[in-house]
């Protein structure tokens, strides 16, 4: 008798207590992430009339909308150093791309429970592979901004040159907030009707659509604990040539990786059991 050639023996068993994140696996698995998130892409503007130009209309819309109500009628518009439709678009630019980015992430473990039930592979790819579709949206929008900004006079500056960090941050964050949001999704489904609420609350309360000049001084400090709040402002200084606020930004460099890494280890420790209660 001849003896079968060896072969590689995986086993698969769950992973201990705030077990490190396994990044080698999302390395190996990358060809499924990168079909993920083709797949959210295809999905989004599937069967749609206006297909992916809903990712310019829904910042458009919003930014006429607020232009009117909070910069003439507020008078936000005369407390902003830029004309305040650049100033809006440039805050709404990002906001969005967070908050559809969280928002999708957030209910994509329960969405996608046929893959979860059936195949192995690091959980972690699907709420991550939603964030990088948004990302598409976010350069199908970014051009109006720039048309924006040449149709109001306003030039780049060399702070341009921190845009690429500000959208790495912007990134990381809402696959932070978004991977843990996925994992508590699957245990308590309340998460998917309060996450469209606190979406729109956190608009809000933060400086999105108004300077944080408009806030009291003595209250901007907390502000700054909200880690979208130095990143929105960064986009601003970057885009649209004013100062940059690098305290405001490193506090909110730091939230982010922080929260990251603790969004990391919960949906590690919690992952062992999606295919069980999802």
């Amino acid at each position: 008798m001849t003896s079968l050639p060896d072969r590689p023996l995986f086993v698969i068993e769950p992973s201990k207590s705030w077990a490190a994140p396994d990044f080698s696996s999302l390395w190996r698995y990358r060809e499924l992430f990168y079909f993920l998130t083709w797949r959210d892409i295809k999905v989004r503007y599937k069967q749609t009339a206006l297909g992916a130009a809903w990712a310019i209309i829904q910042p458009l819309f919003a930014m006429l909308i607020f232009t009117f109500f909070f910069g003439k009628l507020a008078g936000i518009g005369r407390q902003t150093s830029v004309p305040y439709p650049v100033f809006a678009y440039a805050g709404l630019l990002p906001w969005t791309f967070f908050s559809n980015a969280v928002t999708n992430s957030g209910n994509s473990l329960v969405t996608s429970a046929h893959l979860v039930t059936k195949v192995y592979f690091p959980r972690m790819i699907i709420p991550t592979a939603v964030v990088a579709a948004g990302l598409v949206d976010f350069a199908i929008a970014f051009p109006l901004l720039v048309a924006l900004m040449i149709y109001y006079g306003i030039a780049l500056t060399a702070n341009v040159v921190v845009l690429p960090l500000l959208v790495l941050l912007t990134t990381l964050l809402a696959v932070g907030v978004g991977m843990y949001l996925s994992a508590i999704n699957v245990k308590y489904r309340d998460v998917r009707f309060a996450l469209p609420f606190l979406i729109q609350l956190w608009m809000f309360v933060f400086p999105i659509i108004y300077p944080t000049t408009f806030v009291p001084e003595r209250f901007r400090w907390l502000l700054k604990l909200n880690p979208l709040t130095g990143i929105i402002e960064g986009y601003r200084a970057a885009l649209l040539g004013q100062p940059l606020d690098w305290a405001a930004l490193g506090v909110s460099a730091a939230i982010t990786v922080a929260l990251l890494v603790y969004a990391s280890y919960t949906f590690r420790r919690m992952e062992k059991s999606f295919a069980d209660i999802v």
